[in-house]
This record gives structure tokens, C-alpha cells and sequence, in this order.
């Protein structure tokens, strides 16, 4: 069953199928909110939000865009919303450890390892340090796959502001990456 088989059923009264399409998208609206809340723990409560947030307001889905754009767009402003509530700085160690495997192999010596491992840490480091106007739109391009066209609603921001976020953000992601003696 596609997305709006899903969303006709929900707002018919079928919970289920509300379910379904939290099922289908609870990874990807987590590994959003990630980035910007932290934690593990904030994100999981944002997530949660978002699908609280999305089923009340499934009624006013306009259906201009897809499903998972306007999803997302909830789940930024709930992540959003959550760190202004906790005035926490936003870091991204959670991210690289759940896709640190990415970065490391089984086989690598261990002084390779170690180089390896600091190279995460720097790159953990020098992520945080993006402002989040940069940050958001890489981590949507990078490690959620999402196209210019999908970042820009997502953000409710024109493309060409995307691609030059995006410009900027790799721009500074590899000076950092440079000063800190880490082939970017």
C-alpha cells in the first residue's frame, strides 16, 4: 500500500494504517533529528512528537508535496523546537557513532585503527562546529541521501539557498578538517 492509499485510510479512521506509515519512516525522521537534538534519547522523544504532531495535522496535508517532505519538515521543527526548549548545544557524536562502522574496518592495523579513530573525532568535532544552517541540509544530503529539491522543502528554503549552504558547509567542513591534519 502506497503513502496516500495510507493516508486516506488513517484519516477514514483506520489507526493501523497510520502505523504503517509511522513504521515506514520512524528511521529516517530519527536520524534526522539526531544531528540537531544530540542524543539518542532527545531524538527517539522527537520522533515521537513528530508522528503526534503528523497524525493530528494529517487532515491539513495539502498532498503539493510528498508525504515523507512534509514529515520531515515536522520532524525539523519539532527537533528544532526541543533544543531551543533545553538550550543545549547541538552536537553530532551520536551520528557518528551510529555511522562511525562507516569510517572503520575489521582488518586495519592497529595504528591505522587509531589514526582512523582520531579522524572520526575530528570530523565529529568539526561537524558540531557548523552552524546548524549548514549542518541540517549536509546531514539531509550525505547521510539521508535527500535530493536539492527535498532539502529545500524540507527547509522551506529556495534550492539555490541550498547548494550554497551546502557549498559553504563543505567548504568549512574541509578547512577544519584540513587545520586539524585530516585528508578531506
Amino acid at each position: 500500500m502506497n503513502d496516500e492509499e495510507l493516508i486516506e485510510r488513517t484519516l477514514a479512521g483506520d489507526k493501523e494504517a497510520f502505523g504503517k506509515l509511522a513504521l515506514k519512516y520512524q528511521d529516517r525522521v530519527y536520524n534526522l533529528a539526531l544531528p540537531i537534538v544530540g542524543n539518542p534519547e532527545d531524538a527517539m522523544d522527537v520522533t515521537q512528537e513528530t508522528f503526534i504532531q503528523a497524525l493530528s495535522h494529517l487532515s491539513g496535508f495539502r498532498r503539493s508535496s510528498r508525504f515523507y517532505t512534509w514529515l520531515y519538515r515536522i520532524a525539523y521543527n519539532c527537533a528544532v523546537g526541543s533544543l531551543r526548549r533545553r538550550r543545549r548545544t547541538v552536537s553530532v557524536d551520536a551520528v557518528v557513532e551510529e555511522y562511525g562502522d562507516s569510517f572503520e574496518s575489521n582488518v586495519e592495523a592497529p595504528d591505522a585503527r587509531a589514526r582512523r579513530e582520531d579522524d572520526v573525532r575530528i570530523l565529529r568535532a568539526a561537524l558540531a562546529k557548523l552552524p546548524e544552517e549548514y549542518r541540517v541540509p549536509l546531514v539531509l544530503r550525505e547521510m539521508e541521501g535527500a535530493n536539492y529539491e527535498q532539502i529545500a522543502e524540507t527547509l522551506a528554503v529556495p534550492v539555490g539557498t541550498v547548494r550554497s549552504r551546502l557549498h559553504r558547509a563543505r567548504a568549512a567542513l574541509r578547512e577544519a578538517l584540513e587545520r586539524a591534519g585530516v585528508n578531506a
